[in-house]
């Protein structure tokens, strides 16, 4: 960033990046005096982070930050999120609005905020469904999913995408609107049980040890407890709980095994692990589609064969 110097004559910088250590009274003045110099047009403020507290976060957002990432992110990264954040910047300039971003981001922080607080408001996510079909099926899913990459939570970016590529899925396989809308539903639900999950663990880069392990996998039971006395549908509520269990018997966390295990999630654990290995992270680079769908069709004694070979089609018509 240029700090307190406004960059040079004939230039006009496309987004600001801040490496700055937040917790310092100077790096705060400067990067408030950058963003008031040079973000009269908005435009894209990326903060890189060496804590993602939610206070950090907080502070980063009051300073003007439109993304937030982990101090380690590569700067390839680094550059697609820029370049997503100038693509996006340059829609709503235009007066382009996806309704369907907001409708499920505004969903999602109803959801996770009154999970954290012991209840959550369930018609908060109603509003978003038909907007992420409409957005998918008339958009296409990539631009969904060049938007849903500019978001910096790592748990709503996860749901989002799910969400997104859920859309395309029933919208390719034709299902009645109602499914599509209980589909779609499901999948911005399913991992609610990471808002009581720490921080740390789901913002972890790379690998997680074994104790870090265990406490991850019980956000399906969590969010099933969440969300059992809220009035959720039985098949909704089985997903949320059963979206990581395997037709062989070794998911979890009740290790159900083949006709136990309901179309929805069968059909919601195949988007959760293709969204899981082609999303973007600070510390790896996303799978190529090809290579994700192969991954997918391995899992031959995991996953229904022919659900997956119907998604490999679906994401393959893609636009």
């Amino acid at each position: 960033m240029f700090g307190d110097r406004k960059p040079a004559f004939g230039t006009k910088p496309i987004a600001i990046v801040s490496d700055l250590t937040l917790s310092r009274r100077e790096s705060i003045r400067r990067l408030r005096s950058l963003v008031s110099i040079d973000n009269r047009e908005r435009i894209p403020v990326v903060c890189l982070m060496r804590s993602t507290s939610d206070g950090a976060l907080r502070q980063a957002r009051e300073l003007g930050a439109t993304v937030c990432l982990p101090a380690y992110t590569a700067p390839a990264l680094v550059a697609q999120v820029i370049r997503d954040q100038v693509g996006a910047q340059a829609e709503r300039a235009s007066g382009v609005t996806d309704r369907g971003i907001l409708r499920a981001t505004e969903a999602l922080t109803t959801l996770f905020d009154g999970a954290r607080e012991g209840g959550v408001v369930l018609s908060a996510v109603e509003a978003g469904l038909i907007p992420i079909l409409a957005a998918v099926r008339d958009g296409g899913l990539n631009r969904w999913l060049d938007t849903v990459w500019t978001h910096d939570d790592a748990t709503y970016q996860h749901c989002l995408l799910v969400a997104g590529v859920a859309a395309q899925f029933v919208n390719f396989l034709h299902f009645r609107e109602e499914d599509r809308q209980h589909f779609v539903r499901a999948a911005l639900l399913h991992d609610l049980g990471k808002a009581r999950i720490p921080q740390a663990i789901l913002n972890k880069p790379g690998r997680l040890d074994a104790d870090e392990m265990a406490i991850i996998r019980t956000h399906p039971v969590i969010g099933y407890e969440i969300l059992r006395d809220s009035g959720c549908d039985d098949l909704t509520l089985g997903a949320v709980r059963h979206h990581h269990e395997m037709l062989d018997g070794s998911g979890y966390p009740d290790g159900l095994v083949g006709s136990a295990i309901s179309d929805t999630v069968r059909l919601l654990t195949i988007c959760d692990i293709y969204a899981a290995l082609t999303e973007r992270r600070a510390y790896r680079k996303p799978m190529p589609v090809r290579d994700a769908l192969s991954v997918l069709e391995s899992m031959d004694t995991k996953l229904e064969g022919r659900l997956v070979q119907c998604f490999g089609e679906a994401m393959m018509a893609v636009r």
